[in-house]
């Protein structure tokens, strides 16, 4: 695997040496078990995968490389460069500017870019139709493309599809920029679908069934569906593909759900020319993490703390796997945590902060499950550990604690 050369404020002192050691006992990551960090009064379950993925990585490096090299330059960000405040607002202090909220909502006008200006494009990638308004401007859209590499698999997936006259069906949110991105590349391969889930996903079947007419399916699935798309003759052959950064598993069901369905009108014998097997665009780094914490909510805990930007798609999912087992407290940074009695989380249901008082509970000995989302930088996850570690007494240091792990 590659070594990327980010900024050393975003590695940590704690998390890395774990990382480290997991990774020099464990080297094909084929142990999901956590690793524990026994302080005495509390202890903390982390998981054997979270954090930086390849892609994200490779984003920042190119970002902060295009500001050493282009010192004279106006650097422009099409939209936020990964679901992270703390990278975007670093970002944005040392003078690169955004181009686009995360919605696709203008906050510069095209007119304002000029031939010689530097415009970076995000980890999640972007649509043909912004591609050529760069190109119109004179503003090469691939020389500074922080595209991830398995966004781009998921591409040429969609186009594969498309040139064997499968329909592509794309499991993910609307309005997200990776799927936006992936929409954009899919539909001029052919007729292209937005699935956001199970519910969806058997909707769409009742369509193919014929149980629900071609009026119902235009209005359900309004916006979400290419030029010219005709249920009747373009659900024939279909194929499923995803947005990274969705639950595995919920792709899986979806893709199995719809197989069945075309199973069922066309038979068993005839399957093959009517669904595509597409299980190769998942992406490693998302189930790795995905797996890891189903791996961790095994651990007794009494409460899990999810670090990560609030609207990042894969931390979402992890708060969504943790909080259906255990109290669960999303936080974007340690100032979430107010002191010992208050911390100040997010809520992804109403998509808003809420404060719990007496979060940690009174007992003997506490355990907390602590991870994070790909975007996050290991350096914040340290800054939360560290903040709650020091609300205990009568606690081994971290240096020690750490040292007994690496002797193990």
């Amino acid at each position: 695997m590659k070594k990327f050369d980010i900024p050393a404020f975003y590695r940590s002192t704690i998390i890395s040496r774990i990382k480290q050691f997991r990774n020099l006992k464990d080297p094909r990551k084929k142990d999901l078990k956590p690793i524990a960090l026994d302080f005495g009064p509390v202890r903390f379950f982390i998981p054997r995968h979270f954090g930086f993925c390849y892609g994200v990585e490779n984003a920042i490096e190119i970002a902060y490389k295009t500001l050493e090299n282009n010192p004279d330059k106006r650097i422009f960000l099409l939209s936020e460069m990964i679901h992270n405040p703390g990278v975007n607002e670093d970002l944005f202090n040392r003078g690169v500017k955004f181009l686009m909220d995360t919605s696709g909502n203008n906050l510069i006008d095209w007119n304002e870019l000029k031939r010689d200006d530097i415009v970076i494009i995000p980890a999640f990638g972007t649509t043909l139709e912004i591609q050529q308004k760069l190109n119109q401007i004179g503003i090469n859209a691939y020389q500074f493309n922080t595209t991830c590499p398995f966004v781009e698999k998921v591409w040429n997936r969609s186009s594969q599809l498309g040139t064997e006259d499968f329909t592509i069906i794309i499991h993910g949110k609307h309005y997200h920029e990776e799927t936006r991105a992936t929409f954009s590349h899919s539909k001029i391969h052919g007729p292209s679908l937005i699935v956001r889930n199970l519910e969806e996903a058997k909707y769409l079947a009742d369509v193919i069934l014929g149980e629900k007419s071609k009026e119902n399916f235009y209005s359900y699935f309004d916006g979400k569906y290419s030029e010219g798309f005709d249920p009747e003759k373009d659900l024939q052959k279909i194929g499923v593909v995803n947005q990274t950064t969705m639950l595995a598993t919920e792709t899986q069901e979806i893709a199995d759900h719809l197989k069945s369905v075309m199973q069922k009108k066309y038979g068993m014998q005839n399957l093959s020319s009517h669904f595509a097997d597409t299980k190769d665009t998942l992406c490693y780094a998302t189930y790795d993490n995905q797996e890891a914490t189903y791996g961790l909510l095994e651990s007794p805990v009494d409460l899990a703390i999810v670090v990560g930007g609030y609207n990042s798609s894969n931390t979402s999912h992890i708060v969504e796997l943790c909080e259906a087992k255990l109290p669960t407290y999303f936080i974007s940074s340690a100032d979430k945590i107010i002191s010992v009695n208050s911390i100040k989380h997010f809520n992804i249901h109403s998509k808003s902060e809420h404060v719990t008082k007496n979060f940690i509970p009174r007992k003997d000995m506490v355990s907390i499950l602590l991870t994070s989302g790909a975007s996050c930088p290991d350096s914040v996850v340290d800054q939360v550990l560290s903040k709650v570690h020091s609300f205990f007494e009568k606690v081994k240091s971290i240096e020690e604690v750490l040292n007994e792990i690496v002797k193990d």
